[in-house]
Order: structure tokens, then sequence, then C-alpha cells
């Protein structure tokens, strides 16, 4: 296909009901308090409403989340059903990369941007270390006082809440045909962290997906006055910068 034929494409509406089962495993999964209503960062939920009919199209190809933005109008209420739409606004081509612009509305409570960086095609099967072998299931880390990690389980746990089923997540073999080393953590998992740690009611924020992340893998979450790091000693992976209203 011809990825730049997708700009202006349009995905929906689908109804998006707030699980209050689906939000709690969110919050033991982030450490997210939601205080009666969806921890903002749910609103990864409301992104995979939409964003794995457009994935589907791109599935031949190798697709990288690179960026991620919400911005939040109100609280996100448990048991309310919202509409979602999405559309893709923009598409850009560079040195055989194209960057897809994803933009999602969620009823008025919250919109979203995503960045997906799209090659022409999967890395070759077997690209990556498919020799590589797997933390245990339940197997965390070890994460010490102010660091985050999460286990293959919780990996599961996280897609079942957020309908975020993107197989890098937890097939091996899907893994690393698409050129990783193994399964990797989600991107928003590691985003609800670093919101979780944030002290305030954010208003939006942006967040940098810089490296893949493993489970049971520990990384020091940093807070630095609206700045949010995910990093161990060697690697950044995840900056966000939020915004308060």
């Amino acid at each position: 296909m011809n990825i730049a034929d997708l700009e202006g494409r349009t995905y929906g509406p689908r109804s998006w009901t707030v699980n209050a089962d689906a939000v709690a495993a969110y919050e033991s999964l982030t450490g997210a308090d939601g205080k009666g209503f969806a921890p903002p960062g749910f609103a990864a939920a409301a992104l995979f409403a939409v964003a794995p009919e457009l994935l589907a199209e791109l599935y031949e190809m190798s697709v990288i989340h690179g960026e991620q933005s919400f911005a939040w109008n109100g609280p996100i209420e448990i048991g309310h059903t919202y509409t979602v739409t999405g559309e893709v606004s923009r598409v850009r081509e560079r040195g055989g990369v194209h960057f897809v612009t994803f933009e999602v509305e969620a009823g008025d409570v919250l919109t979203a941007k995503a960045l997906f960086l799209v090659s022409g095609d999967q890395p070759a099967a077997g690209s990556a270390d498919a020799g590589g072998v797997e933390p245990a299931v339940g197997d965390k880390g070890g994460p010490e006082e102010g660091q985050r990690s999460a286990s293959r389980a919780d990996l599961v746990r996280y897609a079942a809440a957020t309908r975020d089923w993107n197989p890098v997540h937890w097939d091996h073999e899907a893994a690393t045909d698409a050129g990783f080393p193994g399964v990797v953590v989600h991107g928003l998992l590691q985003a609800g962290w670093a919101l979780a740690a944030f002290d305030g009611d954010p208003a939006s924020t942006r967040i940098r997906f810089r490296n893949p992340l493993k489970p049971a893998h520990p990384v020091d979450v940093k807070v630095n006055g609206n700045n949010v790091t995910l990093s161990d000693v060697d690697t950044e992976y995840l900056t966000a910068t939020i915004t308060v209203a």
C-alpha cells in the first residue's frame, strides 16, 4: 500500500466504556490512583479503541510508536461510555521512513496524538536474537524503592485492561521477528508509571519513547519539575513533559 494515501483517513466512531475492573487493573499495574475516576494515563485505552484499525492496515510493515501526547478536558468517568474517533492527520516521509500522525478524540474529555514511524518491510525473521531467553512469567526483576518494572504476566494484564494486544508485548517470536531482542514492555504502561509519579493533576503531556524496555528490568523513575524520566545507569527509556491546568 501507499502509506501517503492514509492521510485524511478516519477510523470509528467506536464506543468506549470505561470498565471499573479494567481501571482497577491499570491502577494496580501503574501505581496510579484515580481517586474515584480513571487515572489520566488510562487514556491509553481510548487510543486503542480505534488504533488497532490503523495498525491492522500496517500489519506487514515495521511500526514503531515514537511519541504520544494526551490532553485532558476533565476526569475520565468510570462506567461512562464515550464515542471515540481517529484520523490520520498527517503523513510525511524522510529517508524511507514514514511519520504517521494519528489523532484521537474521546467525547469531550480527552484528545490524543500518536506518532508512528513506519518503514516498508518488517525486519527479516530472526534478525534479532531469537535465541534469547525470556524471564519467568511472574518475574519482575526485584525493583527497589523509586523503581518500576513489569513481569510478562503484567504485560498480558495491561493488554487486557487497555486492549493493546500488539504481540511484541507477549509473544517472543513476534517480538524478535519485529527486530526486538524479545518481548518488550508497552510504552504506554511506562507512560502510566511516569504519570503516576507526577505530583499534580495533568492537563496535557508529551511522551517520547526512547528505547525498548524488557520485562523484569527495573528502571528508575525520576521527576524533575514537569519532566519525568525512566532510565537505568546506561539507557534512557522514556521522557515525559507534563503540564498542569
